[in-house]
This record gives C-alpha cells, structure tokens and sequence, in this order.
C-alpha cells in the first residue's frame, strides 16, 4: 500500500515537473553551439527516452513510454524501436515478436551485442541477434532509470529511492546464471539519474529533483561513495564523458544539451527541448553525432556538431 502512494506521488510530482517545464519559455528557443554543423527533428515516436547506438551494426535503438506520459504505469505499452542513424524505424517493436512485454522503458545501455533497459522495477537484458531476453528484479525499486556497464558490473540508478543497484554479471541472459542483486550506494544525497562510465573506470551520476531543485554531477569510488565535480547545474538527466575528458549532460531546467569541463566550464550546445532525455552520441570521424529524445515533444533530435 505504502508503495502505490508513493508511486502515485511520484507521477504527480512528475507532471508537476511537465507543467512548470512547459510554462517557462526562457530558454525554448534553439540556442545552436557554434560547433553544431546540423539539427534536425525526427517524428513518428511516442515519448522516447532514452537513445543507444549499436556500434556492430551501426543502428539506434529507442525506448518509449508507448502510450501516456506516465513514467510508473503498468499498461504493457512500452516498446523499444530500431532505427536508422538517418531516423528512419526499422522496426516499432523489435522485441514484441518474441512475446516479451514492457511497461514504461526508459535508460538502455548496448554492450557486445546485448542491451539492457530499465523498467519501473526491474532491468531486463535482450541479445540483439536472437531477441531473447530475461528479467531480474530490482528489490525496493521505486524509479529505475538508467542502466550502465562496467566491465562485467551492471549498475542501475533508482532516481525516487536515491540509490544505485548493482548486478554482477552484467550479462546474465543465460538462465543457469543466478545473478548477485545488491545496492553500491543507497541513501544519497542527490536523485541519480543518467549514470556513465567515466575514462578511468569510475562511475558517473547526474539528479534529477523532482521538486525543481538544481542537482549536480558526481561521481563514485569503488565502495559507492559520491564525490561532487560540480552542483547546482540543473535537472540533469542523459550523461556521456567524451574521449576528451568533457561531459555532455541534458538538462530540463535551460531546455538544453549543455557541454561541461573543468576548463572551459558550461556551453549550450542546443536549445528548445521540452524533455530532453537519456542520449546517446555516434563517433563519425572528426564530427559526433548526438540522438537526444524528447520524451514530453515525442520526438528525436538528431545533432551534428565538430569536435
């Protein structure tokens, strides 16, 4: 019972967050970086959000809430799409030919041929050949968000419960494998939301509050204890180290894709975003592609920008 009235706080505390968003038009104009060579918006998608490339195979594969802007509804509408890196949808439903059901996808991660995704609860992994998938319950989730690997270490950050589980091994699609489910950090002092792996095999985190107030980025010792590199930056959400050292981070509060170091500091790369969600990037020589979905516009912007 105790669970459902939180959930029920949860989504109202998330339209709440939709409607303030929607209402304030600072920042809704397209604010282009000087380094973007080319943005461009894709449709036909039902509040994606979450974006991850599959490098073997060189598609995106998108997750949706399906059907309403309900982040905790138990509907089975969920779905997770493949798409060209033109974004055009290969296919709507990639693994609802092998009778899996979703309910609201959100992070996915991509590993050797292997993707993951969360899911209110739970964290499901699918071989990308086969279609096969399997489930592992989160015990005590409230709002599993985003999953990524470490090595083997499959962490996946629970923004409500203001902790991070950890699954070892990451890949545990075969059924004779009894995967270890245990917390790496719990009781924080921030709501993680986009999680990645730093370029010294650290764990990053951005928050997200759902109650408005500014989070930071951080990051985490082998024993799950936060440091902060910078707070007060927003309502943070996706999250990608680049090979330089930089951090690229959304953020709902600007409306914005921001580009952030310890030198350079903060830089807008892109504006106008109403929900700007867990993105992916897509290395094409001296240029990055950028898939950040919009998961309250229902739609894929698709961002080229120089190195």
């Amino acid at each position: 019972m105790k669970k459902i009235i939180l959930q029920q706080i949860i989504i109202f505390l998330f339209i709440t967050v939709l409607q303030t968003g929607l209402s304030d038009n600072a920042m809704a104009g397209n604010t282009k970086g000087s380094s973007v060579i080319s943005d461009r918006s894709i449709t036909g998608f039902m509040h994606p959000e979450s974006v991850a490339f599959d490098p073997k195979d060189k598609v995106l594969y998108v997750s949706q809430f399906g059907s309403v802007l309900n982040p905790t509804l138990r509907d089975g509408k969920g779905k997770i799409s493949k798409v060209s890196l033109k974004g055009k949808i290969i296919e709507d439903n990639i693994f609802s030919v092998s009778g899996y059901t979703l309910n609201k996808p959100k992070g996915i991660w991509i590993k050797n041929g292997k993707l993951w995704v969360a899911d209110i609860d739970l964290v499901w992994i699918f071989d990308l050949k086969t279609l096969l998938g399997r489930k592992i319950d989160l015990p005590g989730a409230i709002f599993a968000n985003d999953p990524t690997v470490i090595d083997n270490n499959l962490f996946i950050s629970d923004s409500s419960g203001k902790k991070i589980y950890l699954i070892q091994p990451a890949d545990f699609l075969n059924h004779k494998i009894e995967p270890k489910v245990s917390l790496f950090a719990r009781d924080l002092f921030f709501e993680p939301n986009g999680l990645c792996p730093g370029q010294d095999g650290s764990l990053f985190a951005v928050g997200f509050d759902m109650n408005g107030s500014d989070q930071g980025l951080y990051s985490f010792d082998h024993e799950g204890k936060p440091d902060i590199h910078i707070k007060d930056l927003g309502m943070l959400d996706g999250l990608v180290q680049l090979k330089t050292g930089c951090f690229l981070i959304t953020d709902w509060k600007s409306k914005t894709l921001l580009k952030y170091s310890q030198v350079s500091g903060i830089k807008n790369i892109a504006g106008g975003f109403e929900g700007p969600a867990d993105f992916c990037i897509v290395d094409k020589g001296d240029k990055l592609l950028i898939a950040v979905p919009d998961l309250v516009k229902s739609e894929i912007r698709l961002i080229r920008i120089a190195k």
